[in-house]
């Protein structure tokens, strides 16, 4: 056998470097020899291994991608090795629940999961579980996209008859944004508002803001200091793509949103229990927070939270982007009037229909870029109603102006009930929801 070089010894060296350094890049993780990198270890901003980025940004502060129809969610799954939703989960839903499934499940806006099969199991056996999602509370006016996650939590919450904490991180807004500590708590407060008027039951619901629980819980900042331990700089550099000038608090922030994940986080609600299992509906672009809570939970003694993650809820402009609340033409807020809806439909929702009446007729317009009928996807229960409409605008029966009236005509009345159940919430029905208590929980 010949003997190598000393160049190329060298030369095999750097390669291996190179390859371990890749590899960290990648995972976030020092490479060990047949050990196999951990769930929270895909990159951060989506970016595949050979450094292409798929067109596609998906992180908890960007989303974006170059395609009119949106983020493609199955590269998602794939890139974020979750499993997709399919039909025969959706069927179980039903079976077990003894509901028909919500339309954001028959229609695929929650479309992928981990560990859905273990909860449902779990509760087949009479074993219950509690729900956990949250809100970066970082303006006062909450737009229709932030409801996606409360309507669907509301609807598991009333069909299985559970608990639900929901989070405020008012410490993440102000670490990430320009404001002071007492502008976040207050727009926490008015959020908790917002949330309370999608008709959550105060039996069963606790409401929190970090910078109020954390100081008065020493059991969640256990949790936290435990969660702190055991996820490395190197780990949270390569999941959320944190830099040397990042402040030390974004650094350590991922703990505090995986702490509710542990249900003896509350012990007002499960005393020192911390065996009852989580399921976290969010936004798909939460979940690095929660591959980091899957990875550490194992070696800290606690159950792995399960997820249900849905789609974005695209912009005015186009499904390029996802709603955002310091936009406010590319937002329906929640504040709205009824004529600012009509106004801001007409002139700003990007249409897939064609440029003249008689091309429209001819053609036909896409309904899978746009806007309008997107949103009804999200709003419009009837399903029969909502395909004859995509069918009667791809065959250019529909004009863009008819189903962007139809929109409108869905949204005024649904954002002027919501306004409806805002106002009767008081301060003192805030208190109720925010304040740490037992709740109606079935062992």
């Amino acid at each position: 056998m010949r003997k190598l070089s000393a160049a190329e010894i060298d030369a095999a060296v750097q390669l291996l470097l190179k390859m371990k350094l890749e590899y960290k890049q990648v995972t976030g993780q020092d490479y060990k020899a047949g050990s196999p990198p951990s769930e929270n270890s895909a990159p951060f901003n989506g970016a595949t291994a050979d450094g292409s980025n798929d067109e596609d940004t998906v992180d908890p502060w960007n989303v974006s991608t170059t395609n009119a129809k949106g983020v493609d969610y199955d590269k998602l799954i794939v890139r974020f090795g979750s499993s997709k939703i399919d039909q025969q989960l959706v069927d179980r839903i039903e079976k077990v629940s003894g509901q028909k499934p919500h339309r954001f499940l028959r229609r695929g806006i929650f479309f992928s999961h981990r560990d859905m099969h273990q909860v449902l199991d779990a509760y087949e056996k009479q074993k219950s579980f509690y729900l956990y999602t949250g809100r970066g509370p970082s303006s006062e006016a909450m737009h229709v996209g932030h409801l996606i996650p409360f309507i669907f939590t509301k609807w598991l919450q009333d069909v299985f008859d559970i608990p639900l904490v929901i989070q405020l991180t008012d410490d993440e807004k102000y670490l990430w944004k320009d404001l002071t500590i007492e502008e976040c708590h207050r727009f926490a407060v008015e959020n908790a508002k917002d949330i309370i008027a999608c008709g959550f039951d105060v039996n069963k619901t606790f409401i929190f803001s970090d910078l109020d629980y954390m100081g008065a819980s020493p059991e969640f900042y256990r949790n936290v200091v435990k969660i702190e331990k055991h996820v490395t700089f190197n780990q949270v550099k390569g999941i959320f793509g944190f830099t040397d000038s990042d402040c030390i608090g974004k650094i350590s922030f991922p703990a505090i949103q995986a702490a509710p994940s542990f249900s003896n986080s509350f012990p007002q609600i499960f005393g020192s229990r911390k065996d009852i299992q989580c399921l976290i509906p969010c936004a798909i672009d939460q979940d690095p927070y929660f591959r980091m809570t899957r990875d550490v939970a194992p070696r800290i003694g606690y159950p792995k939270p399960a997820l249900l993650h849905s789609t974005f809820f695209p912009a005015l402009q186009g499904a390029q982007t996802k709603m955002s609340a310091s936009d406010a033409n590319s937002s329906i807020f929640l504040t709205d009037t009824p004529k600012q809806i009509k106004t801001k439909v007409n002139k700003h929702a990007f249409s897939g229909g064609k440029d003249t009446v008689e091309e429209h007729r001819k053609h036909g317009g896409n309904p899978d870029v746009d806007v309008s009928f997107m949103y009804l996807t999200f709003f419009l229960e009837d399903d029969e109603q909502l395909e004859k409409i995509r069918q009667d605008y791809a065959s250019g029966a529909l004009l863009t102006g008819e189903l962007k009236k139809m929109l409108i005509d869905t949204l005024q009345p649904m954002i002027a009930q919501h306004q409806e159940r805002r106002k009767q919430v008081t301060d003192e029905t805030v208190k109720q929801f925010m304040t740490p208590r037992p709740l109606n929980f079935k062992h």
